[in-house]
């Protein structure tokens, strides 16, 4: 294989790649609710800690214009406000806009309360959790019984 068929397979697998992440990043997007609100860190963080914030803001600006509509504009920073600021030159305002349509209230600084709007998916619990929250049989049978004063005291 020439350099450069190696080097057009190498884009063609980071390309992949990329598009693997930023489809992740988008499922967990398309899961935020009309006027609530994600930060780019906490999208990072519920991916397992695998990618970086940054990463999350890379994935909203190519937010792809599709019928899946993605709600990129429901992705802030840690602050609370918008970052969208010095990458959409047309619109600055745009993002804000958005979601103060939606309900979103920004103060004065330009920031939004993260205690009211920001939205946590839900987590699963597993099906063994939910249904008994006990130790099998088994594991409860070899565990140590648990000492009573009355036998600490036999025991001295």
């Amino acid at each position: 294989m020439t350099i450069r068929r190696k080097a057009a397979a190498s884009q063609d697998a980071s390309g992949a790649a990329f598009d693997r992440v930023f489809n992740r990043i988008y499922r967990l997007v398309l899961r935020i609710p009309p006027g609530r609100v994600m930060t780019y860190g906490q999208i990072a963080r519920l991916l397992e800690g695998e990618y970086s914030p940054r990463l999350v803001g890379w994935a909203m600006h190519a937010t792809p214009h599709d019928d899946r509509n993605i709600p990129w504009h429901r992705v802030i920073n840690s602050r609370g406000a918008v970052s969208t600021g010095k990458v959409i030159l047309h619109e600055p305002e745009l993002q804000r806009l958005m979601l103060e349509a939606e309900g979103v209230v920004f103060d004065d600084r330009g920031c939004c309360d993260l205690g009211t709007y920001q939205w946590s998916p839900r987590k699963r619990r597993r099906a063994s959790l939910i249904k008994s929250n006990r130790q099998p049989a088994a594991r409860r049978a070899r565990a140590k019984p648990q000492q009573t004063e009355f036998t600490r005291k036999r025991i001295r």
